[in-house]
């Protein structure tokens, strides 16, 4: 099995970007980073080639334009980050995860009813 890549804070901005369009030109990417923070164009054209080799994102180079894709999905991102954050942060507990979580954000209702409704379906299976 190969190991999972873990994206810097960079490359996920990056895929943000991606995940939201599905394919991108260098420029696109840049032009929606830029309007988040000041990056260089040839920056972000660095690290799209870096996390192209990393196996982070593919690349269409069929034509004088490269258009990038995400390689990894928004969702198995997700699991691997909040996986490590689990086991280093939280000594194991996914409970102080989400207490933590909960304690610091401002949670709507709608939002409350998801949770809610996944934790019956826990129950449910257990």
């Amino acid at each position: 099995m190969q190991k999972a890549i873990k994206p810097t804070e960079s490359e996920l901005e990056i895929l943000q970007v991606l995940w939201q369009k599905e394919a991108a030109t260098v420029r696109e990417v840049h032009d929606e980073l830029a309007k988040m923070r000041d990056i260089g164009y040839t920056t972000a054209l660095k690290l799209l080639q870096i996390m192209f080799e990393k196996g982070l994102v593919t690349r269409d180079d069929s034509s004088k334009t490269h258009i990038y894709m995400p390689a990894v999905t928004r969702e198995k991102t997700q699991k691997q980050i909040v996986g490590k954050m689990i086991n280093t942060l939280f000594s194991g507990s996914s409970t102080e995860l989400v207490m933590q979580a909960l304690g610091n954000q401002k949670t709507s209702k709608e939002e409350l009813d998801e949770i809610q409704k996944m934790l019956d379906n826990l129950r449910k299976e257990k």
